[in-house]
């Protein structure tokens, strides 16, 4: 059957070769219309309570996360011209497209005691432009004593910001890149005219920066991964069509992979960013293998036809099955619920099968019509340093096996106690440079004001108009009191914010007298605000609604800075959950914490769990295509061995340099997987093959000789391949180039020592 498979693909080549050029202008063709990802990645499924929850919070009282933040900290904002810039800033701002509210110092309004209507009026405190700096000294005056905007507008230490809502559908747009500009623009216009710094931040502010330099590195990383693996080809074959024949049928996958994102409706993620670099690194040692028997062929057949049918052959079966383990290892990522990841996993395990398929219909057909290999061409098959690996290996595996057992028996040991150091930690704004803008932005928010992180607080009174209970308030207020303690929390707001601002409105405006209602004074100030605690905190869009349409649930917000998953996971359980209920003990009152920064944290959970649980699922997959390959159990136990301590090997890597387990570098655990037993089926295929008609000594012998070889460029080839991604913005990216790398070529020298002194010694039929 495989003589048939062989002469088909020789015979009908042309006809596979118009067949692939139809498909790649048809797949360059839809490549126009893929797009980035605007929204952020959600990575717990819509079913999980904790998601349905904050998807009915966002029905009840809006979003959470498109909160941009302009921030400053420079006493000359306080003169005159400095001000009417500001001003001007925030009159530009509030006229773009897609921004619903604009809330900083001239827009800020206050509450007035209209005595004839019995109620409260809101009243903003810049009717007009100041004048002079006395009218502006005198309204700033008026703006410290409005303790509701404290820590929330401006701080004790003169530090301000300026707080966007922009609408979510253009957030989750392709305008969102004008919007973001037009904001930034008008900020860069403001710094340049009165030398004050600004400092930006939010989810959208931090999306948009991330989702801009994923664009970017796409292209510099694809680029990248390009050059080096050709420069690398060009160094081991010394032969020009060596190196630009594997880089056109890989950049022929690369225009399929954006082909496929469009027609399966994807967009560009930060995963699957590092899709097109990644077929590149790991489609060229396909590539590789092929030439390698092509030309140890060529030598014996003497023709070039001959030759490929041998490669065909040989080793068509044994590419297909490393191709479809490694393509395993990633469509495993497809069963999660995480649509990230299944998007990654599906994109990347179709193209490395079509890898395959591209590779063995073009590189035959192409090579047919080039003339013969010169010798020039095939020295490469006897380099005195690859030959003195080769000849190293050999030795180990004869030699020195029980020192090869005792070295690795250690390393395993070493490595499981790695592993119990690794901790689970990510960011909210995570992989990003400390010292970027964006970190150093978010910094100053943190330190200024607590942080822009968004976390919400539901009180539900379990009854309508409960709202109006002065007792729930006071509870609430108690709870809000404990969070502003907290230097990591920002001033929470919520109505009972508006009944202290209301109570300092009844008070003729005297900041003494925010706070919550006493016995002598709450009933008129209750009937005050009767009619409108329900509304807006302003009537400015930044101020969304803090109770529900029947008075029965109150939102706290606040912002908390990014302290990682891990602390965030335990301020929220062992701090706020405790005291929480303690103070609503012995009430009716149900208290929900939820938001996008609740939701983040068990998100990163979730994901990792359901990384590892992949990982399971591709090793007992691989195990079983092994299975089918050998049909013969004791050799898929053998095989696996060098490709497991690999793993270990990253794991213990991580313990012990305190590398966090987070989706970046959890992701590296499925890729070398996937990858590394493609050394093992290449070696115990060839194996297979010299064992029915050599010793098992001289099988072995001859094996390493052969698929050394081409395992050793492989490794060269993956190793630089991947050292590539290093040079990202983003640290997960670079954890994953440099551990990949490095245990890619780990994996190489387990295979080619380990393995063979394992059969050598356990192998007696």
């Amino acid at each position: 059957m495989i003589d048939n498979i062989s002469s088909l693909i020789l015979e009908k080549r042309k006809l596979f070769v118009f067949i692939i050029l139809m498909i790649t202008g048809f797949m360059a063709y839809m490549s126009q219309f893929v797009q980035l990802n605007y929204d952020f990645s959600q990575t717990v499924p819509d079913s999980d309570p904790d998601m349905i929850y904050y998807n009915e919070f966002k029905d009840t009282f809006g979003e959470d996360g498109n909160v941009f933040a302009i921030g400053l900290k420079d006493s000359s904002i306080f003169e005159l011209n400095n001000f009417i810039q500001y001003q001007n800033l925030i009159d530009n701002v509030k006229g773009i497209e897609g921004v619903k509210g604009a809330l900083g110092l001239s827009t800020l309004q206050i509450l007035k005691k209209n005595t004839k209507n019995k109620n409260f009026e809101f009243i903003p405190i810049f009717e007009t432009i100041p004048k002079s700096q006395n009218d502006l000294d005198s309204l700033l005056k008026l703006i410290s004593k409005q303790n509701f905007y404290k820590d929330k507008i401006f701080n004790k230490q003169g530090a301000i910001t300026l707080l966007i809502t922009i609408d979510k559908k253009i957030l989750n747009s392709n305008k969102r890149d004008v919007l973001m500009k037009s904001l930034i623009d008008d900020g860069n216009n403001f710094q340049e005219k009165t030398k004050i710094k600004l400092h930006y931040a939010g989810l959208p502010y931090s999306r948009y920066t991330i989702a801009t330099n994923v664009k970017d590195e796409l292209t510099y990383l694809l680029v990248a991964s390009l050059v080096v693996t050709a420069v690398i080809l060009f160094i081991f074959f010394r032969s020009l069509d060596a190196v630009v024949i594997p880089v056109f049928i890989i950049g022929i996958v690369v225009v399929w992979i954006f082909g496929t994102l469009a027609l399966l409706g994807y967009k560009i993620t930060l995963l699957s960013g590092l899709l097109p670099p990644l077929i590149v690194v790991i489609g060229i040692p396909n590539c590789v293998y092929m030439i390698n028997y092509y030309h140890y062929s060529f030598k014996n057949f003497s023709d070039q036809r001959d030759a490929f049918r041998n490669v065909i052959k040989t080793i068509g079966l044994i590419t297909f099955i490393t191709n479809l383990t490694t393509a395993v290892g990633f469509l495993v990522l497809s069963t999660t619920d995480i649509k990230i990841l299944t998007e990654f996993g599906i994109i990347a395990g179709i193209n490395v099968v079509a890898t395959f398929f591209v590779s063995i219909f073009l590189l035959p057909t192409v090579y047919l019509y080039l003339p013969s290999p010169k010798k020039s061409q095939t020295n490469y098959l006897n380099y005195r340093f690859i030959n003195y690996l080769i000849s190293l290996f050999i030795s180990i595996s004869y030699n020195h096996r029980k020192s090869v057992f005792l070295i690795f028996t250690v390393v395993f040991l070493a490595s499981i106690y790695g592993l119990t150091k690794i901790k689970s930690v990510s960011y909210i704004v995570d992989d990003v440079p400390s010292e970027s803008s964006l970190m150093k932005d978010l910094k100053f928010f943190e330190k200024n004001f607590s942080g822009v992180m968004p976390l919400e607080i539901v009180v539900d009174t379990k009854m309508k108009r409960g709202v109006q209970n002065i007792n729930t308030l006071k509870k609430v207020d108690n709870l809000e009191k404990f969070l502003s303690d907290k230097d990591y929390v920002s001033s929470p707001i919520s109505i009972v914010s508006f009944v202290k601002a209301s109570r300092q409105a009844y008070y003729n405006n005297n900041p003494f007298y925010y706070s919550m209602p006493n016995n002598r004074d709450k009933n008129f100030i209750l009937r005050y605000i009767a009619d409108g605690y329900q509304n807006n905190i302003s009537e400015d869009n930044i101020s969304k609604s803090f109770v529900d349409s029947v008075g029965q649930k109150i939102r706290i917000s606040l912002n908390i800075a990014d302290l990682g998953s891990l602390k965030l996971d335990s301020i929220v359980n062992i701090v706020f959950m405790p005291k929480i209920d303690e103070i609503f003990s012995n009430s009716k009152s149900e208290v929900i914490l939820t938001g996008t920064t609740l939701t983040f944290i068990k998100g990163i959970n979730f994901l990792i769990e359901n990384l590892l649980q992949s990982m399971l699922l591709a090793f007992l997959i691989i195990s079983l295509i092994m299975s089918a390959l050998f049909k013969n159990i004791k050799m898929v136990i053998i095989s696996l061995i060098p490709n497991i301590i690999p793993l270990l090997i990253a794991g213990g890597i991580m313990g012990f340099l305190s590398i966090p387990l987070k989706p970046s570098s959890a992701l590296v655990f499925s890729i070398v997987f996937g990858i590394s037993v493609d050394y093992s089926i290449h070696f115990l295929a060839k194996f297979k093959n010299e064992l029915t008609r050599n010793s098992l000594s001289d099988s072995i012998l001859l094996t390493i000789n052969q698929t050394g070889k081409s395992m050793i460029f492989t490794s060269f080839i993956l190793f630089f391949g991947f050292i590539i991604f290093a040079f990202s913005n983003f640290g997960g990216t670079i954890v994953l180039g440099v551990l990949t790398s490095i245990i890619l070529f780990v994996a190489m020298i387990t295979n080619l020592t380990l393995l063979p002194s394992i059969i050598l010694h356990f192998y007696k039929k």
